[in-house]
């Protein structure tokens, strides 16, 4: 009788979150993440979450809780030294649960929308659909489980004994390398050392799990799928798959070229290693310059042209349905697919023998321009709060609304208004793009009468 009563409660829980998903996912989405964000800032108030056994103010309490639950990473005090291991766990788990409910929610979102979507377009999207899975909430919900704890898991695994040789400790080796593997995978650029992850700048064996759990919960759910259901023949896989891996890739060996030119030389950052270990910090860099948020060396000592790039990609952002964040690469493929269909005179844009409709460049569009006037709006207010200079304000500003967490090193000495903008910054990065996303494709009217089209003048 009890289990029937359960499995009652468990059907009208997901009948009812189906139906806010189909009916408003904007606020679905924003009230979700609300919740989670002051529940977790009620947690670390708590005096044990600290190690001086005090409560934290409210404001760094809520900003850490921000930063976690949204994945991103900036902390305006030190992760390893102010936060007892209790506030570490709730840390932990803040990113475990923000990281599991943006993929998960992103997911029911796209399962809402394809669901609105007619008969005729469900008939052309069919195949699309079923490469991506997002028909399928239970091969959805098992997927980011199977993934997320998998990865996980290796990376605590690999980690672990590193951490016994270096003389941690059974329980601070064991902390560590589970708090890193949930902190890597969901893209969130958290340390629990004190001394960050500077001192194994050399260390590949600390730096390579970490680097590639970045780059694997940088791509996303749809992409995790479908690798899953058809790794063996790459032909069939689903378009968005495809576009994600080779941006993924290109950014990657693009930043990491970029990287070395301007930071070769630099015996602050990348200059006084050798050349293995210099290839090795490009690696680890390139890929969480997009999403990752750790740092190999101090970003506050690289040169400026490093910074500009790191804006630029960490404005970019990983993969849809993921752990990172940012406009998103696809949405930049689009982009760049439009330009070369129009400067070779193509009507379609077209990538691997398929069409790319003019609806998805539109929303490429909208989602690129609202995050540009978001970040130039959030800049002026940043600096007039703060008279940081344009470089670095701009730096902090585009790390929290593309929750990456890297920083130049101001996020600890800012005024409380500072901080406040910074919190809505990240909150609006992350549930902004998806809740524009779902509100864009269920935004749909279809028009009998149309206007005459007229060509403007473009250039």
């Amino acid at each position: 009788m009890e289990s029937l009563r359960e499995a009652s409660l468990r059907k009208r829980w997901a009948e009812w979150f189906g139906h806010a998903a189909l009916r408003s996912p904007s606020r679905l989405a924003l009230a979700s993440f609300g919740l989670v964000i002051f529940l977790f800032t009620a947690l670390l108030s708590l005096p044990a979450a600290t190690t001086s056994g005090t409560r934290a103010p409210f404001i760094d309490a809520l900003f850490t809780a921000t930063s976690a639950v949204c994945v991103t990473g900036l902390v305006t005090v030190d992760t390893g030294t102010y936060w007892s291991p209790w506030g570490l766990t709730i840390i932990a788990t803040g990113i475990k649960v923000g990281g599991l409910g943006i993929m998960t929610l992103a997911s029911i979102i796209g399962l809402a929308v394809s669901r609105r979507l007619g008969l005729t377009q469900r008939l052309l999207a069919a195949e699309e659909a079923r490469a991506t899975g997002l028909g399928d909430l239970r091969s959805m919900l098992r997927t980011v489980m199977i993934v997320s704890f998998s990865v996980e898991f290796i990376i605590a695994a690999v980690l672990f004994p590193r951490y016994l040789m270096l003389d941690y400790g059974f329980w601070k080796s064991l902390g560590y390398s589970v708090f890193y593997g949930i902190s890597a995978f969901n893209n969130a650029g958290f340390t629990p050392d004190p001394v960050g992850l500077y001192p194994y700048s050399h260390d590949f064996w600390i730096l390579v799990p970490i680097g590639l759990g970045v780059f694997i919960g940088g791509l996303g759910y749809p992409v995790y799928l479908n690798l899953i259901r058809h790794w063996r023949r790459p032909r069939t896989w689903s378009l968005h798959t495809k576009l994600t891996l080779v941006m993924v890739s290109a950014l990657a060996v693009i930043s990491a070229g970029l990287l070395a030119i301007f930071e070769w030389s630099n015996p602050k950052t990348l200059g006084d290693h050798s050349a293995a270990e210099t290839a090795g910090n490009l690696f680890f860099q390139s890929i969480n310059q997009r999403s990752g948020g750790f740092a190999s060396f101090d970003i506050g000592d690289a040169r400026e042209q490093t910074w500009l790039l790191e804006d630029v990609l960490m404005f970019i952002g990983g993969g849809s349905g993921s752990t990172a964040g940012g406009i998103r690469v696809t949405t930049v493929a689009v982009l760049l697919l439009a330009i070369v269909a129009e400067a070779r005179g193509r009507r379609d844009m077209e990538a691997f023998g398929k069409r790319i409709g003019t609806e998805v460049l539109r929303g490429a569009v909208a989602i690129t321009m609202i995050g540009i006037a978001v970040v130039i709006i959030g800049t002026g207010i940043f600096m007039a709060q703060t008279d940081i200079p344009l470089d670095r304000s701009l730096y902090e500003v585009i790390s929290a609304y593309a929750t990456c967490g890297l920083s130049t090193g101001i996020t600890a000495d800012l005024p409380d208004d500072a901080k406040t903008t910074l919190i809505v910054l990240m909150y609006v990065g992350r549930v902004g793009s998806m809740t524009m996303a779902a509100a864009l494709a269920l935004n749909k009217h279809r028009r009998v009468i149309r206007y005459p089209s007229e060509r403007p003048i473009i250039g």
